[in-house]
């Protein structure tokens, strides 16, 4: 599966690695991937993150190489997520609980993934993302939308 992976795709790969591995030593730590899931808005246990990394330790070394990260990140690529799954995503950020993510709630998103960006740059990627994924032009994004562009992007 990773020798699948066009240039693209490795190359934002090896940049995600790069972020992850904070001390630079060319593994990411249960630390380091917990740090990364809570700037991202994830609260993990300890014992949740030690099991990520289990599950793609293909050394057994508690922590992930590269090449690890890699395996994983081109088994991701490769397949779309449960609808559970997303479902569970959808509805962290549909914080009202209306069934539709509007444009306070796409905010809260694009801050989670892209916490440098304000002002008028993040009133951009709002409108951006919306529009790509508000296909009957409502103006927020219902769960099926949603899904729509999780699987594309898969």
């Amino acid at each position: 599966m990773a020798d699948r992976l066009t240039p693209e795709q490795l190359s934002e790969i090896e940049a995600a690695f790069k972020m992850y591995d904070t001390n630079g030593d060319g593994q990411i730590s249960a630390e380091e991937l917990g740090q990364a899931m809570r700037e991202a808005g994830q609260l993990v246990s300890d014992e949740e993150l030690k099991d990520m990394i289990r599950a793609v330790d293909l050394d057994g070394n508690g922590k992930v190489e590269f090449k690890e990260f890699v395996q994983m990140m081109a088994n991701q690529l490769g397949q779309p997520a449960p609808v559970e799954e997303m479902k569970a995503y959808f509805d962290r950020f549909d914080q009202d609980g209306n069934g539709f993510i509007d444009s306070d709630e796409m905010k809260c998103l694009v801050r989670a993934f892209y916490s440098n960006l304000t002002g008028d740059a993040l009133k951009q990627q709002v409108r951006a993302m919306i529009e790509a994924a508000d296909t009957n032009s409502d103006g927020k994004i219902s769960f099926e939308e949603f899904v729509k562009v999780l699987n594309a992007n898969a």
